[in-house]
């Protein structure tokens, strides 16, 4: 079904979507991030167990690495997304500037969730359910917005990589799809002495 989904007419509708679920996610974290500060004792309700725990992840310096709390960050970028999608979806048409800029935010944004997600795991040994949706979004809009920018030339491929991006993005759900199995993957294993007991 999703496959005869032509991505540039969804597109917009994928950026309406993964911002209104980030803008949430982000409202919910910064409620609990509110209630931790008023309260220390305070347990968010997606405190599900000893590893998905978004107090214990809110708690951290990593959950306000740039001084404030990051749902903040969320709450803004996700709003844009929105604003874009919804923007595409009345027939505004954005210059290639533009989409190379949302594209460069993009990246960015996987940069700092690959960053989370590797101190979630290996430094603070917790997940917060919250900030795996908004991990999620982000490697979504960052590929979904990658092959929009190819297909309309905004960006522009190296030579030796033009001949294999037809067969790429002929599967671009599947590719999606394996990575999250790979990322589930290093969650299992890592966390594997207490779901290994629970599965």
């Amino acid at each position: 079904m999703f496959k005869k989904l032509s991505v540039d007419k969804s597109y917009p509708y994928i950026l309406i979507i993964t911002g209104v679920i980030g803008i949430a996610s982000s409202f919910f974290l910064s409620v609990d991030k509110f209630k931790i500060l008023q309260n220390p004792a305070y347990k968010p309700s997606c405190n599900l167990n000893p590893i998905l725990a978004c107090g214990d992840v809110l708690k951290t310096h990593q959950g306000s690495a740039f001084g404030f709390p990051n749902p903040f960050i969320g709450l803004a970028a996700f709003a844009v997304f929105v604003t874009i999608g919804m923007g595409m979806l009345a027939g505004a048409k954005y210059k290639k500037w533009f989409h190379q800029g949302l594209q460069l935010g993009t990246i960015l944004g996987l940069a700092f969730i690959s960053w989370l997600f590797y101190q979630s795991l290996y430094k603070i040994h917790a997940l917060c359910p919250w900030c795996m949706a908004v991990w999620a979004i982000v490697i979504i809009s960052f590929w979904y917005t990658l092959i929009f920018n190819i297909d309309h030339g905004f960006i522009k491929l190296p030579k030796n990589l033009k001949a294999y991006y037809p067969k790429v993005r002929k599967v671009h759900l599947e590719i999606i799809i394996i990575f999250f199995l790979v990322l589930t993957l290093f969650i299992l294993n890592h966390f594997w002495y207490y779901f290994g007991k629970h599965l």
